[in-house]
């Protein structure tokens, strides 16, 4: 007779650079059934870890008592040697320009420098806490990222059904605008400019790389075929290779002129054929879905509608040839 492996507690370190939005982590986890408490005594962590009988989300950072990085580190260490535990480290952070501009937009002080400039705040604050950033499950850069997508991603990551999926890192794919500045989180990064651009014609400028017709226009580009193959050679090679050093978050980005049409379509086709690839290896006996694959199209999503465009779309595995037969490629997973 079978059993069912019983259900593990959850519990969410939260830490980061003040400012960076460690309160609305703590307010989302709280918004899907955790327990929050914002900076116990590190003493206490793992009294408070073993009297829960819920998911618990714990801010920890340079306002807590007693915080030293070392001592962080280690508790986390023993509570992952508890088998009823499911710890996870979340870091956050954001540039030193939109840390500045938040706190003239509060008028707050930098807590590590009271009477003194927000960057010294900002400067001591990345020193002490850059361990924690080196051993985070989750790292999260909320320099551009809307309150509302930065919601939806604590959702995907720890709200329901999140521990079934606990085993599969996260691969997110992200089209970009090289005018706009490289994503700050990416592992890898491919050019897509010397493609056919589909912005110089009249019929397809308006479009997005969303349209098969701007796909098919992008396709008939003589090298498109020999680039895609490389690409998905080069990341077939790495991903595995990130699953064996542990790394459980991987950002593969792409990048053209305008971020709308040669990136766009690329990163579509590549998370179709990495999803659908994993529904293959799912289905035979080979191995488990290795990667939750998901879309962020920047540019679409800040000149748009971020309801249109989804930050973080999940990808459900389908053919390729969906992609490019289909009249869009824009399907939400329920």
């Amino acid at each position: 007779m079978s059993t069912i492996a019983p259900r593990r507690l959850c519990v969410v370190l939260v830490t980061g650079l003040s400012g960076a939005g460690k309160s609305s982590i703590l307010h989302a986890l709280e918004d899907i059934g955790y327990e929050a408490v914002d900076n116990p005594p590190l003493r206490m962590l793992e009294d408070m870890v073993s009297r829960s009988e819920r998911n618990l989300a714990i801010g920890v950072d340079a306002r807590t008592r007693g915080f030293d990085a070392g001592l962080v580190l280690a508790a986390l260490q023993r509570l992952r040697g508890n088998p009823v535990l499911r710890p996870v480290l979340v870091y956050a952070w954001a540039d030193e320009a939109a840390l500045i501009r938040r706190y003239t937009e509060t008028r707050r002080r930098h807590p590590l420098a009271p009477a003194g400039r927000v960057t010294d705040g900002i400067a001591a604050e990345q020193a002490l806490t850059a361990p924690l950033r080196e051993g985070a499950d989750l790292v999260i850069d909320t320099t551009e990222l809307p309150l509302a997508a930065l919601r939806r991603l604590i959702e995907q990551h720890f709200g329901s059904g999140a521990e079934a999926a606990e085993n599969q890192p996260v691969l997110s794919l992200v089209s970009f605008a090289y005018p706009r500045g490289l994503p700050r989180d990416a592992d890898l990064v491919f050019d897509t400019r010397f493609l056919r651009n589909p912005h110089y014609d009249p019929i397809l400028q308006p479009r997005t790389g969303l349209d098969s017709e701007v796909g098919a226009y992008i396709r008939a580009d003589p090298d498109f075929t020999g680039f895609f193959g490389k690409v998905t050679d080069l990341v077939g090679f790495l991903l595995p290779r990130f699953v064996q050093e542990g790394k459980k978050y991987a950002t593969i980005t792409i990048g053209c002129t305008g971020g709308q049409h040669r990136s766009v379509y690329l990163v579509e086709k590549l998370a179709n054929h990495l999803s659908a690839r994993a529904a293959v290896e799912a289905g035979g006996t080979t191995q488990e879905v290795p990667w939750r694959v998901y879309v962020t199209h920047r540019e679409l999503a800040r000149d748009g509608s971020t309801e249109t465009y989804l930050m973080d779309r999940p990808v459900a595995p389908r053919g390729d040839s969906d992609l490019d037969k289909g009249a869009q490629a824009f399907s939400v997973q329920a």
